[in-house]
């Protein structure tokens, strides 16, 4: 397969250095991961999604996911809600902010954010879908870019008509994720509505939805034609992803996976960051989360051997011992020390 030789993507006055994106995650990508994503090799990072709803961003949850500090341009923020008027206040509020992009959410699947008709339930209702990109592009003199599935339900795929209407509206780019609202996360994602929509559009198209590898990526990026690659759930675990398909994409050949070094050290610093970022208590429970999707991501360990290893990282309750447990498990013979340990202390 022949080297992709795409122009560097510029959103706005943005040009990225490469075609790899991280997807907002609520939850997930938050300010010590998007900074670890970059720092390995990310072209652009999206910021958890923010309710549109300024009384609420007092809370502890919105005002973590609003911090930015520290982080280099573009700092890109993601709102989500399903009253144009209130959106356009946001956008201009996040501005304010700090914000240098402004993200819509018309992805999101989830029912907490479907049942306020927001996320991927707008695209249920193309007139309100209109009526929110106008506002928000008018509302900011920076640019604004939109997430979406392909539909809302398999029998209701309009993708396609969605895509024309941000075009319309001013929308600078565009991300996709191949799946309809009621797949959730399930079954497969696809991509020829994604290859309909980019020979249809001339602004910027990003593919998302189960982009795990290097190669994986190339596939998309030649089959839809998308100017870049969006990885969500991907990352998780991987961080190293970035690299590895930035490097594939310009050599036609696999990136050396991290050895286990590389490994502890991105582990420690990316565990010692939760820490510092939400505090002792909060970020010991955030970490047990992000230490279990390095575990599953690492071919050392069977099935079961990670699902106790897990079992047993998530009973430590302070970073100390968090930081000696993980010093531990970065080693060759970690599983069976660490699972021996476990049976001894049982």
């Amino acid at each position: 397969m022949t080297r992709l030789m795409n122009q560097p993507l510029k959103i706005g006055p943005y040009q990225l250095p490469n075609q790899v994106i991280l997807a907002p995650m609520a939850g997930v990508t938050d300010r010590p991961f998007r900074q670890l994503c970059r720092r390995l090799g990310a072209g652009w990072v999206v910021g958890e999604m923010v309710t549109s709803d300024p009384s609420l961003w007092h809370t502890r949850k919105s005002q973590l996911r609003m911090n930015h500090q520290g982080e280099p341009s573009p700092r890109v923020v993601q709102i989500a809600g399903g009253d144009a008027d209130m959106l356009a206040n946001a956008a201009r509020l996040n501005a304010e902010l700090g914000a240098q992009v402004i993200d819509i959410n018309m992805g999101c699947p989830a029912k907490k954010v479907c049942n306020k008709a927001a996320g991927s339930a707008l695209m249920r209702d193309e007139g309100l879908v209109a009526d929110i990109l106008e506002a928000v592009v008018k509302a900011v003199d920076i640019p604004v870019t939109l997430k979406i599935r392909t539909g809302w339900c398999a029998e209701s795929n309009n993708g396609l008509r969605i895509a024309k209407l941000a075009e319309s509206a001013g929308i600078q780019a565009l991300a996709v994720h191949g799946r309809h609202r009621e797949q959730r996360y399930t079954g497969w994602a696809e991509y020829d509505t994604i290859a309909e929509i980019k020979s249809n559009l001339s602004i910027p198209v990003i593919a998302n939805g189960d982009i795990t590898s290097a190669e994986k990526a190339d596939f998309v990026l030649h089959y839809t034609g998308a100017d870049a690659v969006m990885v969500g759930r991907g990352a998780q675990g991987n961080p190293w992803i970035f690299q590895e398909i930035t490097h594939y994409l310009r050599h036609g050949v696999p990136l050396a996976a991290p050895n286990l070094d590389e490994r502890r050290l991105v582990l420690t610093e990316h565990v010692q960051e939760l820490h510092d970022f939400y505090g002792v208590t909060m970020g010991v429970r955030i970490a047990r989360k992000h230490v279990g999707w390095y575990l599953s991501d690492d071919q050392r360990f069977t099935t079961s051997q990670c699902r106790t290893l897990k079992q047993q990282f998530n009973t430590l309750s302070t970073p100390e011992l968090q930081f000696d447990w993980i010093n531990n498990a970065m080693t060759l013979d970690a599983a069976e020390r660490l699972l021996a340990k476990g049976s001894h202390a049982a």
